[in-house]
């Protein structure tokens, strides 16, 4: 059975620029790659390792971590047991826990490993499922330290196979057939093909379908999209959300090399989409930062590699540098992030860190919004002096976790924050004139 990975764009080392500082991800091999990028806060960040050196690349069980922000980063093997499986994904919560998909490319079966120790020992979950002769192993996602879930294909004539757990994955839990959507004759998922925003998660499908639960996979539903196929040969998308509700998919019409793109939009979640406009930027590998309208990409005109920032969920795109080639990118904020990269010693290269400028569209007072008071103790206020047309709010910690979202049919001028505990937020507005992010502080 051949592994059903989402078409991307092979990218190959290039030079350096000031926005990003290159880091050793301490892979021995030159041209290993970085996938999988996982940003805890701004000192931990996890990513898995792949083969870059070819077309026809080797099978790498390798991840890299670091807890101090990129000055170190330390490799290691991902040791499932067994060397033919090929890892789908990496989710991690925290500077010790984490957890891997694994697949076999003949058989689809596969499954999930967690390791407690920091990469040391991983310990399959879960182990009699994905073993069924239908069974594909596509993806596993943890929301933190005990919530979390896997996703594979379809094993019956109606459901995927998904299974939830709410204690680290000691137990997991068949999602029942009534809370999931039925398929359509032939469906089936993509390794690389899922998102987690917020509470939410969505999948893909051959169908060009888009399964969401907002509820850490409690409740499913079942979207179409404008395109037929999340990766078929001439006919393809990316799907990336900032939050809940907002996100944007990009589509590709046509073989990977030669095709064209439409960019959608949504702002409920993927329910509805807008019609599309003609997309001809450079930029298909991005990523929002969370809870904002702001989206940074990597591309390739061809001959020179670059990376930018869109503020409107990439209608228009600023570029940030030129001549470095990176692979995937990820967000926490508006000042930290990670770009993938490769490997050319032990000691050089592998990923980038940004270094640049916050990333933030513009201030509170340029988009004319004041919020009062501020230390606040349960109530703000949001003074609207433009009557900029807010589309979405968001409240996030000290470690760039969002702990509150509210959408834009549902902000009010007075939001309350009662529920939260004492100490530092950044509240994240999104609107017509523009993002800002405001540092307040609860009493």
């Amino acid at each position: 059975m051949m592994k059903k990975l989402l078409y991307l764009s092979l990218i190959l080392p290039f030079a350096v620029n000031a926005q990003w500082t290159s880091q050793a991800t301490g892979f021995s091999a030159a041209s290993t790659g970085v996938e999988s990028i996982n940003i805890i806060d701004a000192n931990t960040v996890w990513a898995l390792g792949y083969d870059g050196s070819s077309t026809t690349p080797a099978n790498f069980q390798l991840f890299t971590r670091t807890t101090n922000g990129g000055t170190s980063w330390t490799s290691g093997a991902v040791t499932i047991g067994n060397t033919a499986l090929e890892l789908t994904n990496l989710s991690a919560v925290n500077a010790t826990t984490a957890w891997v998909g694994a697949v076999s490319a003949t058989n689809g079966m596969g499954g999930v490993w967690k390791t407690a120790d920091g990469g040391s020992t991983w310990t399959q979950q879960n182990a009699t499922a994905y073993t069924n002769a239908s069974s594909f192993f596509n993806v596993v996602h943890f929301y933190d330290d005990m919530n979390g879930l896997t996703q594979g294909d379809p094993i019956t004539t109606t459901d995927f196979e998904v299974y939830k757990t709410v204690n680290g994955g000691a137990v997991w839990t068949p999602v029942p057939a009534s809370a999931m959507p039925n398929i359509v004759s032939g469906e089936w998922g993509y390794n690389g093909g899922n998102v987690a925003a917020g509470n939410s998660f969505w999948f893909v499908t051959n169908k060009g379908n888009i399964y969401k639960t907002p509820d850490m996979g409690v409740t499913w539903n079942k979207y179409s999209t404008p395109i037929s196929d999340f990766s078929g040969t001439n006919v393809g998308g990316s799907l990336y959300f900032s939050d809940n509700n907002n996100g944007v998919l990009l589509a590709r019409t046509g073989a990977v090399a030669t095709a064209t793109y439409t960019l959608y939009k949504t702002t409920n979640g993927g329910l509805t989409w807008d019609a599309g406009t003609n997309y001809t930027s450079i930029y298909r590998t991005f990523s929002f930062i969370p809870g904002t309208s702001t989206l940074v990409g990597n591309g390739t005109d061809g001959t020179t590699y670059s990376s930018a920032v869109s503020y409107d969920m990439g209608t228009t795109w600023t570029q940030l540098d030129s001549g470095i080639q990176r692979t995937g990118v990820k967000f926490l904020n508006t000042t930290t992030g990670w770009s993938g990269g490769f490997t050319t010693s032990a000691t050089a290269d592998g990923i980038f860190k940004y270094t640049g400028a916050a990333l933030g569209s513009s201030s509170f007072e340029a988009i004319g919004i004041n919020v009062y008071p501020n230390p606040v103790n349960d109530i703000f206020v949001i003074e609207n002096a433009n009557n900029s047309s807010i589309t979405a709010l968001t409240i996030s910690d000290v470690n760039g976790r969002t702990v509150k979202t509210i959408d834009g049919n549902s902000i009010s001028n007075q939001i309350s924050i009662s529920e939260l505990n004492k100490g530092i937020y950044f509240l994240n507005i999104t609107s017509d004139k523009g993002t800002a992010t405001k540092k307040i502080i609860k009493n």
